[in-house]
């Protein structure tokens, strides 16, 4: 949409500077292609017609025929009305207003037919409409009955007659004299095996349909193409990686086998087998690995990151592992310490508590190539922080990290760009999945290991506070250790929440005889590490702590995870925190205690949690009720070009969108043949406004 739809909308009859002023402000609406693509949120339907003696106050809204009898004003002061008394051949009904009387009595012709709209109230056996909408029955009305578009607006632009309506009659004026030029922006054959109406039959019919078939249609064509455009953007953009950045071959799988046969643990699944194999294709390939693991928390995500970390030690190269906290990185460090070991390989730990003597040690030993695997925090990123050939870097937890802070590792090797391997235990939907990490490829390890037992999960009352800490006690007295989680660190004013402190005495005072900790996020990082440390060595039995042991945190003799005040939680987080426990071989449990009170969204919530262990399945109930921005913290730019299509509803059009890009770009790599030079135009069109994700693991 160039050229004539770039023209500012002041241009349009019917709007003028003072009211694009306002459009601009308002609705950020500042040409013709952006007020076309101003689409309505629901629509009214005109296409039926009652009779009076049909009305009954269960209907939403309502069209009926008649002509005005009589009109009145009634009341004084606050309480004056103007009354129309409306009849039909089946009955008689009253039209009220309470603002406007002035105008609208001016505007009431007795005798003269009307169509009237609005909401009917009943009261006793009469039924009246405040406020309808009303005009003169033409023949033109009579044979145009449609489905009216409601368009969001504001108060601001209410004030200056362009609400709904006002909008509606521009609309109009801006199609009737543009539809002609609206250019369509996919190939022939894309739309007949997809069965897309044209583009302009599909912006007509979702401002003015002409019935419900029709509007499904417009908005299955519209919707289709926002997500085609996702797509193939971000898988152009993959393509253009794979071609233009190459990487090292790392092939050798002699350490790989070794281990294997001598000192693997425990038997893989096959879902870790399924991810090796499609990492070890990556990393032999030639071209650059850019791979996201999905797998929920205790899947064996950890022992897979080692077995890719011998394939590139093997091949010659160095290795390192990020990870957003000091604790997450020494607990990878101990727990691949005794793998490397009996490898004999060795691996230093690099946090910003590193000391400056150790510190000296490993940037030497990074440079001559005498340190195969580091793992650490940011302190990485740092510029002293040198390789001698880093051939892949692996990033835990990677939405916890910026994008600046990602790109860096790039920078650690000059000859090649390292192999990047994301790992996170936030489930992702499919859908958001491929919308937001479109240009990576993803493994996803959906088994958890042979013997590890499902976490029991149950939802209490505050009234079933004693039955739980007798439950407690008994789990501890079997040597067992218990997190209790709280939203908040002081009293909020506002919710009528339990305080961590509060908390911390009510245990204390229930739990007498047992080592309480406590853990929340005002503490000095060496204080939390002190308290956390006790808790992992069994010295406390009970930890008393707020979100910050969400991710990450190994202790598999903690089997109970009770989360006060559940409802306050997003069932993303409850998901991360019931996988704190249940690391072990013994049964775990997690206890959610709410208020008898709750919301729907809130019911939904904790029902989920009870039902199933999936996270997946958990992050698509996620999506359903929180929407996609508010699911990945932040507007990530894809998501805020869906004007129609939605995530949580739209998943099979979703998947045929992806498709038709991916045909597309094998049959036409360069988007350069004279058949799709409209998805070139448009591709060229939004490139400018898109961010290049591609470039950032």
């Amino acid at each position: 949409m160039s050229g004539y739809f770039d023209t500012k909308i002041e241009y349009l009859k019917g709007v003028g500077p003072q009211k694009a002023e306002l459009l601009n402000k308002e609705l950020q609406i500042f040409t013709f292609g952006e007020l076309i693509s101003h689409y309505p949120f629901r629509y009214e339907d005109r296409t039926t017609f009652y009779k009076i003696n049909q009305l009954n106050a269960d209907l939403q809204h309502v069209q009926v025929v008649g002509q005005i009898v009589s009109v009145e004003t009634l009341g004084e002061g606050r309480r004056k009305r103007l009354v129309a008394y409306f009849k039909d051949e089946t009955g008689v009904m009253e039209l009220t207003w309470f603002k406007g009387i002035q105008w609208v009595s001016k505007k009431l012709i007795t005798g003269v037919p009307y169509v009237v709209f609005g909401k009917p109230n009943q009261f006793g056996r009469k039924f009246s409409i405040a406020h309808p909408e009303f005009e003169p029955i033409t023949q033109l009305k009579e044979e145009k009955s449609y489905l009216q578009p409601i368009y969001p607006t504001t108060e601001k632009l209410k004030n200056r007659f362009l609400d709904s309506k006002g909008i509606s009659k521009i609309m109009e004026i801006l199609l009737n004299q543009s539809l002609g030029l609206l250019p369509e922006t996919l190939p022939g054959y894309l739309m007949e095996a997809n069965r897309l109406i044209p583009k302009r039959d599909a912006i007509y019919h979702i401002h003015f349909p002409a019935n419900e078939q029709m509007l499904q249609r417009a908005r299955y064509r519209l919707k289709f193409e926002e997500f085609f455009f996702l797509q193939l953007r971000l898988l152009k953009l993959k393509l253009t990686r794979t071609e233009k950045f190459r990487g090292q071959p790392l092939q050798q799988t002699g350490l790989l086998t070794r281990f294997y046969n001598e000192n693997l643990p425990f038997e893989l699944t096959n879902a870790q087998k399924r991810v090796i194999r499609e990492i070890y294709s990556d990393l032999k390939s030639g071209k650059q690995m850019n791979r996201l693991i999905q797998g929920d928390v205790g899947s064996g995500k950890t022992i897979v990151a080692f077995i890719c970390i011998l394939v590139a030690i093997d091949s010659g190269t160095q290795t390192c592992l990020m990870a957003p906290t000091e604790i997450l990185a020494f607990q990878h460090y101990e727990s691949l310490k005794p793998f490397a070991e009996k490898m004999g390989l060795r691996l230093a730990l690099l946090t910003g508590s590193t000391k400056k003597s150790q510190r000296e040690i490993i940037h030497r030993d990074l440079i001559s190539g005498n340190l195969p695997i580091l793992i650490g925090t940011h302190a990485l990123l740092e510029d002293v922080v040198q390789f001698k050939n880093l051939g892949l870097a692996i990033i835990d937890e990677q939405h916890r990290f910026g994008v600046a802070q990602r790109a860096k590792l790039w920078g650690k090797n000059l000859t090649f760009y390292p192999h990047v391997l994301v790992m996170t235990a936030t489930p992702i939907p499919r859908t958001l999945a491929m919308t937001l990490y479109g240009d990576l490829d993803i493994s996803v390890i959906d088994e958890l290991p042979i013997g590890r037992k499902a976490i029991q999960t149950v939802h209490r009352y505050d009234k079933d506070r004693l039955k739980v800490f007798g439950f407690l006690k008994k789990e501890i007295d079997m040597g067992r250790q218990v997190y209790m989680v709280y939203p908040l660190i002081e009293e909020s004013e506002k919710m009528d929440l339990k305080s961590l402190m509060d908390g911390h005495e009510s245990i204390c005072r229930a739990f007498p005889q047992y080592p309480i900790g406590v853990l929340h996020g005002n503490m000095k990082p060496v204080d939390k590490d002190f308290e956390m440390a006790r808790f992992v060595k069994g010295e406390t039995k009970i930890m008393v702590a707020t979100t910050v042991i969400e991710v990450g945190v190994n202790v598999p003799n903690a089997t109970v995870m009770v989360v006060e005040n559940a409802e306050r939680f997003g069932l993303s987080q409850l998901h991360q925190l019931r996988g704190r426990v249940g690391r072990g071989s013994s049964q775990s449990y997690c206890v959610l205690m709410t208020k008898y009170e709750l919301s729907k969204d809130s019911r939904i919530r904790l029902e989920t949690m009870v039902r199933t262990n999936n996270g997946f399945e958990i992050a698509d109930v996620d999506l359903r009720l929180r929407g996609p921005g508010d699911l990945t913290g932040t507007q990530q730019s894809g998501i805020t070009d869906l004007k129609l299509a939605d995530l949580s509803q739209d998943a099979g059009i979703l998947t045929q969108a992806r498709d038709a890009a991916r045909d597309l770009l094998e049959k036409d790599p360069q988007i350069s043949l004279p058949e799709h030079a409209a998805v070139y135009t448009q591709i060229q069109k939004q490139t400018k406004q898109a961010l290049n994700w591609s470039r950032i693991s």
